[in-house]
Parts: structure tokens; C-alpha cells; sequence
């Protein structure tokens, strides 16, 4: 004999709430829609929930997060994008770990590699003050860094040079970019483009003076993210070509125990651009010049390229230097005499490739 209740537990089940599968995912979607309102618009704390929650529940982490990082999309600026001085008085120690944003009138001395420092011997006219520097006019604002210095112009929103020798001990260390964030540069007279002004734009903040190159110090490698030293670059040319030229700088850096380093943009009027809060001229092609001094050689070379892709050898891309001054309007190392530097600036691509690819 078998016990049968009064009531149907079928009937019963069926009048309890119970949550269907769609409303499920619409209530989650919809969270996931508050958690992005909630952070302003910005997605990584939604996608750092995201793959905490898949890792919860055995999924593992989304395959866009285990690439590899991509280190030419470094973090928005926690601040606002606005630039301060953060000057201290004349009287005061500034904190050691600060790059330096000290703008003159006048270009402070930019200290050449020396004798003891690189092992080459110098030739007098190198001994001059900023004999690296490209020739500068009255009213042009010049941004003197410990590291580098560049000719800003409020125009297009870029810098035309950025100028600087390369030592080979500075390639290398611990100094890391993945610590340090894009930032409007005070050092400006009349502002910078802002690190916003890049977001959603397609372009990548591209550096003129690589972080790469001042791995030997964390002070220094911070001063290349002002915005001053950053220009729209197209992705696929930032990290590629672009990237792979700067490499090669590094190598015959460390080859020759020393370089003299000057890049930039072709800037002309009639640039498309980019930003919210600035115009800023997106280049249609980037230059690199290259000086080698060890008394009494001497050697020079240019590269033009165009802001776009290329599979191409970088020896394609070697041109004489004076084909940059005229496309520039800029005049490179006009402290070396006028015979020996004409010599240098209209070398051929076999002479230079020669010269510099041979080793």
C-alpha cells in the first residue's frame, strides 16, 4: 500500500517563480551595461570582471586577454588632460623620480658623447654647444630635456625634431615603459595635444625619442611620454617598420659606440587631424638622420619613410639627408663646416648603405 498525497506536486512546482534562461542573461547583460556607466565609459574594469568571472566559473580568461600587451597603447592618464607645472622654487629639491620639464628661452647645453663615455675621439666643431641641435630660429620653442630636445610646433600640434645622442649603455637596463602614462607637457608654451586627443582616433601615440631608447634610466624614459614627443603614427607603421628602424639605431648604437639621433615628422600645412580638444596633424611620412663621429671618421645617414605598413628592407627606405632638408625645411648639424657637411648630406643610397651596412 502506497502513501498518495492530497495534493500534485506538479502543480505546485509550477507555481513557484523560477528565472528562465533569457532573463538570466538579460539581467547579466544588463549589469554589465551599469559596471561600464559606473567606470565612465572605460572598459577595462569591465573586462578585468569578465575574466575573473570566467576563471570563477572554469572558462579561463578571454583569448583578446592573454595576447600578448601591446606596448604602444599605454594607459589613459589617471588625471585630468590638462597640463600643470609642477615647478618647485628655485630653493626647493624636486623629487628625483620627476622628469624634468625646465623650458628656457635659450636651449641648454646638449651634452654630446664624450671621449670617456663612448671611446670615440671627438672632432672640435662636436665640442660645441648643441652642436646637435638643427639650426633654430628667434621665437621658436624649443623644449630642452634631460635626455633629448625638440623644436615644438603649436601649429600642428608636433614636434618637427627631436634630437639626442644615443650611448650604447643607455639601450640598455631595467627602466620599463608598462610604469608610465601619456601626459600633456607643461614645458610647452601654448599646451600640448592631449593624450585624448588619440583615443578612438585609429592612430597609436607614437614616439619620436623611443622609450627604448633610455632603458638605462626610468627618470628619463618618463620624459619621452610627454605629448610633445608623440605623433600620430599608424598602427601597422608604429609597430612595425617604425619600430624595427628604431632597433637598428640601437644596434649601431651599441656597433659604434655612440650615435647622434635626430627624427621627426615631414609637417606641411593641409594635414588631415585628429582630436577632440586639439587639431592635431596626423604625418603623411617620418624621418630618421643619423650622424657617426669618431675622429676622423666621420659618416651620416637618412631614412624617409611613409606612415603606413611596409614589408620592404629598411636599406629601401635610405635617402641623401639634403632630400630631408628640403622636404623639412630644416638645416641638420649646421656647426659641421659647410664642404664637409655637403659632402655628408648628398651621399647616395649605395654609398650610404655601404658605409653603414656593410658591418
Amino acid at each position: 500500500m502506497f502513501f498518495k498525497p492530497r495534493f500534485s506536486t506538479k502543480k505546485y512546482a509550477r507555481r513557484g517563480f523560477r528565472l528562465r534562461g533569457n532573463t538570466l542573461v538579460l539581467l547579466f547583460i544588463f549589469f554589465l551595461i551599469g559596471l561600464f556607466l559606473h567606470y565612465g565609459g572605460r572598459t577595462q574594469p569591465v573586462v578585468a570582471f569578465w575574466n575573473d568571472f570566467r576563471q570563477m566559473i572554469g572558462l579561463g580568461r578571454s583569448r583578446a586577454d592573454t595576447r600578448k600587451d601591446n606596448p604602444y597603447k599605454a594607459p589613459e592618464p589617471n588625471e585630468p588632460d590638462v597640463a600643470t607645472d609642477n615647478r618647485r622654487d628655485k630653493g626647493s629639491q624636486s623629487d628625483e623620480s620627476e622628469a624634468s620639464d625646465t623650458k628656457t628661452d635659450a636651449p641648454a647645453p646638449t651634452n654630446s658623447p664624450s671621449t670617456a663615455s663612448s671611446g670615440n675621439a671627438r672632432f672640435d666643431f662636436e665640442k660645441q654647444v648643441n652642436f646637435i641641435l638643427p639650426a633654430v630660429k628667434p621665437g621658436d620653442d624649443i623644449v630642452q630635456r634631460e635626455g633629448y630636445t625638440l623644436r615644438y610646433r603649436d601649429q600642428y600640434k608636433d614636434a618637427d625634431w627631436v634630437a639626442y645622442p644615443l650611448l650604447a649603455y643607455e639601450t640598455t637596463g631595467d627602466a620599463d615603459r608598462k610604469y608610465e602614462q601619456f601626459k600633456p607637457d607643461p614645458a610647452v608654451s601654448n599646451g600640448t595635444a592631449l593624450p585624448s586627443d588619440y583615443t578612438r582616433s585609429g592612430y597609436d601615440r607614437g614616439h619620436l625619442a623611443p622609450a627604448g631608447d633610455f632603458k638605462f634610466s626610468q627618470r628619463i624614459m618618463k620624459e619621452t611620454f610627454f605629448m610633445s614627443n608623440i605623433t600620430p603614427q599608424t598602427p601597422d607603421f608604429n609597430r612595425g617598420i617604425w619600430k624595427e628602424l628604431e632597433e637598428l639605431v640601437r644596434t649601431w648604437a651599441i656597433r659604434d659606440k655612440g650615435v647622434y639621433v635626430i627624427t621627426g615628422p615631414v609637417l606641411k600645412p593641409g594635414l588631415p587631424t585628429i582630436g577632440k580638444a586639439n587639431e592635431v596633424s596626423v604625418p603623411e611620412k617620418f624621418y630618421k638622420v643619423i650622424l657617426y663621429c669618431n675622429k676622423p671618421d666621420i659618416r651620416m645617414i637618412g631614412f624617409l619613410l611613409d606612415n603606413t605598413a611596409s614589408n620592404a628592407s629598411l636599406q629601401q627606405f635610405v635617402v641623401p639627408v639634403d632630400r630631408i632638408e628640403q622636404l623639412t625645411g630644416i638645416d641638420f648639424f649646421p656647426k659641421i663646416p659647410d664642404d664637409l657637411e655637403r659632402k655628408l648630406e648628398s651621399k647616395s643610397r649605395d654609398e650610404m648603405v655601404a658605409d653603414w651596412f656593410a658591418n
